[in-house]
């Protein structure tokens, strides 16, 4: 039951900081595409996948 907390939570956070970034990134052109190895690694890295999804995508 704790598994599933965590993916549920996880879930959620990573989707909603993809949005973030999308949003505000849209002012400064970053788009991350909000597909299942994006969300994925934001849910397993969290802040740090983001910040590495970030600079992957502007290279």
């Amino acid at each position: 039951m704790k598994i599933v907390k965590w993916v549920i939570k996880s879930l959620v956070i990573s989707l909603v900081l993809l949005f973030i970034i999308n949003f505000v990134g849209s002012y400064i052109n970053i788009n991350i595409p909000v597909n299942i190895i994006t969300i994925i690694t934001i849910m397993i890295l969290r802040l740090p996948g983001a910040i590495a999804l970030i600079i992957l995508f502007l290279i």
